[in-house]
């Protein structure tokens, strides 16, 4: 069945590529109606693409994949951006009145266009995050409508790389997809993730991905801190796979016997082992011991965060872990001991009431910022084929009147109207008179003209009168 309305995003991981087709429903659950993966180690380092051509042979293949499960043609598609440049940069933009006044949304209008205005070395403004708005010596979330003489904005901006959103929209171009819009994947997936009150009474979370580790804390429902670490699954990866073996196979192992808190069993006579592909054996002690080392670095860059963000002791509501990595056994105990937190937890899916992911998604975190991308989406992704116009109705061709016959007069043309007259029954020829005989009389000859003349003038001079009289008598023959 075709179907025509539906957001499309697309998100560009570390690890991988995926594109997801969805319709949100009147009750606010998501619909999924199509879902496509693609590998991005080859193309994508640490959330920023480096090969466009091969992003661009990527996006073409998901967007295909798509088309196919849709039945349909998708004009546009939603796109999150992160990566390891991204973080949050604090700015303050003041302004003094000339006297107490009432701060209009005009002069708040002007306050943020010049923040966004702010010089940056290599570097461009996602989003801005505005802070709270300090009118002489209190502090306002909303400032219009408030009294005062001076003001002073502040604004925690989203910022990244220029190349980073440069080759992510070259990407794109290359491969001729429209770009709906381009949103923070961050802040899409903490829609995604945490509720309004979480986000109200306080709370950090940590997106475990496979080369980056996002942190983003919250309170009273503004972002207040932004941190990418250029750290995740995939370092603890290759630390397997320094027991020579495939990355791969290293993978396999963490997924099917990490552990980061591991422990022997009380009364166990050998160490626990696992085969790997080879035929080795390799005792679980020594590889979650590897597994343990890395992630504890990992959650200690996180909290180390936390606190630099100034809101470690306000988090009422803790700190929520999601994303591919969430998934090692252990993660959330490990970093109580290390944060000394209480409120911790790993969210594996989104909030919202999602129908049709049972065969597409799996709920284990990897999906959660693609679920978000579809949620902040508002338009329609289908390519509507504008419908044919119907031809017009042809006039009918009308009787032209004859034109006027051309008479030729000397070297112009002269155009005479001749009225169309009904044509007259044909007479009969008159019959040709039979021609009379010939008289064999000899004929006279003809004298010249000036001969007759002078004869004439002759005559009337000599006073032959009578004579002249006779000849112009008619049916004379002199």
């Amino acid at each position: 069945m075709t179907t025509t309305d539906f957001i499309a995003a697309i998100e560009l991981g570390s690890s991988k590529i995926a594109g997801i087709a969805g319709k949100k429903n009147n009750d606010g659950s998501i619909q999924v109606l199509a879902y496509a993966r693609e590998e991005a180690a080859s193309f994508v380092h640490k959330g920023c693409i480096y090969n466009i051509d091969k992003a661009a042979h990527a996006i073409d293949a998901i967007v295909e994949q798509l088309e196919e499960q849709l039945h349909n043609s998708i004009a546009k598609v939603y796109v999150g951006i992160g990566g390891q440049s991204l973080r949050t940069v604090k700015n303050t933009v003041s302004r003094s009145l000339e006297e107490e006044s009432i701060i209009s949304l005009d002069l708040v209008d002007t306050l943020n266009d010049e923040n966004r205005e702010a010089p940056l070395v290599d570097m461009c403004v996602l989003d801005v995050a505005p802070q709270e708005y300090k009118i002489d010596n209190a502090l306002h979330v909303d400032p219009v409508g408030v009294t005062g003489q001076h003001i002073v904005g502040q604004y925690l901006n989203i910022v990244a790389r220029n190349s980073l959103k440069k080759n992510l929209e070259l990407s794109f171009e290359q491969a001729e997809v429209k770009i709906a819009d381009l949103f923070v994947a961050p802040l899409a997936l903490a829609k995604a993730v945490l509720t309004e009150n979480e986000m109200r009474s306080g709370c950090a979370l940590v997106d475990f991905g496979a080369d980056t580790t996002t942190i983003l804390v919250y309170k009273n429902n503004i972002l207040r801190h932004l941190c990418v670490l250029p750290l995740g699954g995939s370092n603890i990866t290759r630390d397997i796979a320094s027991l020579q073996m495939e990355e791969e196979d290293a993978e396999k192992l963490k997924l099917t016997y990490g552990n980061v808190l591991y422990e022997e069993e009380e009364g166990a006579e050998a160490p626990a082992t696992c085969t790997l592909e080879d035929g080795r054996t390799l005792e679980l002690a020594q590889l979650n011991n590897i597994i343990g080392a890395r992630a504890e670095e990992i959650l200690a860059n996180v909290w180390n965060q936390i606190q630099l963000s100034g809101y470690e002791d306000k988090l009422f509501s803790g700190i929520v872990f999601t994303g591919g990595g969430s998934n090692l056994k252990n993660l959330e105990t490990l970093f109580r001991r290390i944060s000394k937190q209480e409120k911790v937890k790993v969210s594996k899916f989104v909030h919202d009431n999602v129908t049709g992911a049972e065969n597409m998604l799996k709920k284990d975190g990897m999906s959660n910022t693609l679920l978000g991308l579809v949620t902040s989406g508002t338009e329609n992704c289908c390519r509507e084929e504008k419908p044919k116009p119907e031809p017009a109705p042809q006039p009918q061709p009308q009787p032209q009147p004859q034109k006027p016959e051309q008479v030729k007069i000397g070297f112009e043309e002269e155009e005479i109207a001749t009225p169309v007259q009904p044509k007259k029954p044909e007479q009969p020829k008159p019959q040709k008179e039979p021609k009379k005989p010939k008289d064999n009389k000899p004929k006279e000859q003809k004298r010249s003209k000036w001969y007759t003349f002078w004869e004439s003038m002759s005559e009337e001079l000599l006073g032959d009168s009578d004579k002249l009289s006779d000849e112009k008598k008619p049916g004379s023959n002199k």
